[in-house]
């Protein structure tokens, strides 16, 4: 076990080195110089005459030489955690993730949290009950609308409607008087958004996992010895769905990440989504490369999570009898 987990460590090792290569890739391939962003269009055309002084600015920001030299230079920083200055803000990378990391987990934890309840419960109870009536065969057509969806544009109808009956505040993270209450106030539509999104995606998967465990033999014999649909439902059959459902959830957590950074965009949530969004207009190079660094190590260490989750909770593969997983 421990050799196939020190195997299991190993290839997320890889996997960071090869999404920071596509990562610096990716940057350093956009079109547009990050030094006309930097000095304005006629600073640089000014410094442009001076070529020894414009070199010496570039390498200054670590913007000089080949692309090899800088990808040399970008592997050492990494390692060595330092991501460089941040030439918008004009203050270190790391600083600057760490203050907006925090207002994102504040939004994306409580919306994981309950999109994974209620994705989980209503899907169970669906999916138990899906010939009982119309309603429950129309049930997933209405959360696969809901999934369909892109989140911004859930989030732009919510914003339009709560523009008009002004019952929540439609932007920012806080008013002029920065209490808890208003900060919660402020996060309320985009956890919303965040909620309905995931709990659509949740809702499925579970509602088909109890589905495909209704025809077992073990259903039939707990109903067989006298136990109601409550006991059979929650006690034995979301035992077996449950370690499927904790990967589900860490997959899903990337999506999530993903969708979070636009829905902040659209609400002016100032984390690392407009962040993001700023370091790409700014072309700040340096800040682009630290915050997708953040969120693709982030989604592994989720995703980790959930593979020491789902061989605790099932014991076939902790106990190596279905070892094909850690393989």
């Amino acid at each position: 076990m421990t050799r196939k987990l020190l195997g299991k460590i190993s290839l997320y090792l890889i996997t960071i080195f090869l999404v920071g290569s596509l990562n610096f890739a990716l940057i350093h391939l956009m079109p547009g110089d990050a030094m006309v962003h930097l000095l304005g269009e006629e600073g640089y055309a000014y410094l442009s005459r001076d070529i020894e002084n414009l070199n010496a600015l570039k390498a200054d920001f670590g913007m000089d030489g080949s692309l090899v030299k800088r990808y040399e230079r970008y592997v050492i920083k990494a390692l060595t955690g330092e991501w460089g200055w941040s030439f918008y803000y004009g203050r270190p990378v790391a600083d600057i993730v760490a203050q907006r990391l925090q207002w994102t987990l504040l939004l994306l934890l409580p919306a994981v949290l309950l999109s994974t309840l209620l994705g989980g419960s209503i899907g169970a109870i669906s999916g138990w009950k899906s010939r009982s009536s119309r309603a429950e065969r129309l049930l997933p057509l209405f959360f696969l609308f809901l999934y369909a969806t892109p989140g911004y544009c859930i989030g732009l109808l919510l914003l339009a409607a709560a523009a008009h009956t002004e019952s929540f505040p439609i932007g920012g993270m806080m008013g002029a008087d920065a209490t808890l209450w208003r900060v919660i106030c402020h996060m309320a539509l985009p956890l919303t958004v965040l909620t309905i999104h995931g709990t659509a995606y949740k809702f499925m998967i579970m509602r088909n996992a109890v589905r495909q465990e209704l025809n077992m033999p073990y259903v039939l014999t707990a109903l067989a010895k006298g136990l109601t649909e409550h006991q059979v439902l929650f006690c034995h059959i979301l035992k077996n769905t449950f370690p499927p459902y904790i990967s589900v959830v860490a997959l899903n957590l990337g999506f999530m990440v993903g969708g979070s950074l636009l829905v902040e965009v659209v609400f002016s949530w100032q984390g690392m989504g407009t962040l993001i969004y700023q370091a790409v207009l700014s072309r700040d190079f340096p800040l682009l490369s630290g915050t997708l660094m953040v969120i693709c190590l982030s989604v592994l260490a989720a995703n980790m999570a959930a593979d020491l989750l789902y061989a605790l909770s099932d014991p076939r593969i902790k106990e190596g009898s279905c070892g094909s997983y850690w393989n």
